[in-house]
């Protein structure tokens, strides 16, 4: 496994994610002074993951075919010109097109797990794999401490400035730093120079439209082409959906039930930020060598039930113990079932198509991201038990179909060649 290109991806989604943690816990405060009502906020929230379950399989099919380095770094320019929008968003429209512009520009991480997957094999994966979940921990703890402290003394434009400026800076050094990892890949000027095919005066836009849905249920068909890669995209969309259906209400819920300050609220995000970490980027190496990814995977999804279900019910004087002990498990679970979950998809996808099933990996994820919001927000009206309630039935359907996964000997396989047509 060559150490020097992830230690590279690893900076490059650290500083990506600091960024994207700068921005992301002002925007439903900053929304409501633009005066954007609550069904609004909840809007411009979706706006980003509807974004990225659109464009996510398209960067993901570019990665296959000119590289994941020039995907990368189109999507963190265009990550840069978002934030800069973001600074001057001093209208609902411009705040919802800033966030559009960051959506589409989300091919980072796709094509970040796709190069791990160039770069690794069976044995190494969920490890390379854990090390970019813990970029997603020290972004979220780095980047809220530090959009907290700009917004306090500085105002919205300057987060969004130095928001622009990182994946500016992030954007330079991947020009000079970041290789390609696709051996694969067609340059960009060789496929300019192939000849196009001319389009016929009788081409009608329905029968455009008709060749695309083709296209995009072929690459559909391409992303579930093995009964194990299908049972994990369900894994990843409801554990996803679980996940931010809790998380939706969970400010809600300590500031309204357990009466927590804005900054102890801060203090969990950070401690489940900081085990993520350890998690991911110390011990999940050692425990998939030790252990399998298959019982790591149910592992984790019993880990995240004990930490989304009893949530609500822990004693309202209770939340900085009992509580903490509920995020504990909270934090083990998601650092478990995410990177396994994408490490295990690659592992039994079609060596030419990891881009492209990266990419359908992550609409699943944001297709979730998308609908969990709504759930979460809705269950939490009807009572504020039923958005944990929910997650936890979820997180079991999960664990029941990661002891099915067991039949497949993920161990011994390497990514699969696709048979010659």
């Amino acid at each position: 496994m060559k150490k020097s290109p992830l230690a590279i991806l690893f900076l490059t989604v650290l500083l990506d994610l600091i960024g994207f943690g700068i921005v992301l816990p002002l925007l439903p405060t900053y929304a409501k002074q633009l005066g954007a009502s609550p069904l609004m906020i909840g809007l411009i929230a979706a706006i980003y993951s509807s974004m990225q379950f659109i464009f996510s399989p398209i960067w993901g099919k570019l990665s296959d075919k000119i590289g994941r380095r020039p995907v990368m770094l189109s999507s963190i320019f265009l990550a840069a010109v978002s934030y800069a929008f973001f600074s001057l968003a001093v209208s609902i429209p411009l705040l919802i097109l800033a966030r559009a512009l960051s959506g589409i520009g989300s091919a980072n991480i796709s094509a970040a797990q796709a190069s791990i997957t160039d770069l690794t094999d069976s044995k190494s994966r969920s490890g390379a794999m854990g090390m970019l979940g813990a970029a997603f921990g020290i972004g979220f703890i780095i980047g809220p401490l530090i959009g907290g402290m700009l917004m306090t003394n500085y105002g919205i434009s300057m987060v969004g400035i130095v928001a622009a400026a990182l994946n500016s800076l992030n954007f330079i050094l991947a020009v000079f730093f970041l290789s390609e990892s696709n051996t694969h890949a067609v340059s960009i000027t060789s496929l300019l120079k192939r000849k196009q095919k001319p389009i016929h005066a009788d081409s009608s836009l329905l029968a455009s439209l008709s060749r695309k849905r083709a296209a995009y249920v072929e690459k559909l068909g391409a992303a579930f082409s093995s009964r194990p890669v299908a049972l994990l995209m369900i894994i990843n969309f409801i554990y996803s959906l679980a996940i931010v259906n809790m998380q939706v209400s969970a400010i809600l819920l300590w500031s309204e039930f357990y009466h927590t300050t804005e900054q102890q609220i801060g203090y969990l995000f950070a401690y489940v930020g900081f085990i993520s970490v350890i998690v991911q980027g110390g011990m999940l190496p050692k425990l998939g060598k030790r252990f399998g990814d298959h019982k790591l995977m149910v592992f984790g999804h019993i880990a995240s039930f004990i930490g989304v279900f009893f949530v609500p019910f822990i004693p309202q004087d209770s939340m900085f113990s009992i509580g903490l002990v509920i995020l504990l498990f909270f934090a083990i679970g998601t650092s478990l079932v995410n990177p396994l979950n994408i490490s295990m998809i690659s592992l039994y996808s079609y060596k030419q198509k990891q881009g492209q099933i990266m990419g359908f990996a992550q609409s699943v994820n944001a297709l979730a991201r998308i609908l969990g919001p709504f759930s979460g927000s809705i269950l939490y009206g009807i009572d504020h038990r039923f958005p944990y309630i929910l997650a936890g039935v979820l997180t079991v359907i999960g664990t029941i179909i990661s002891i099915s996964l067991f039949k497949y000997d993920i161990e011994a396989l390497e990514p699969l060649t696709e048979p010659a047509k």
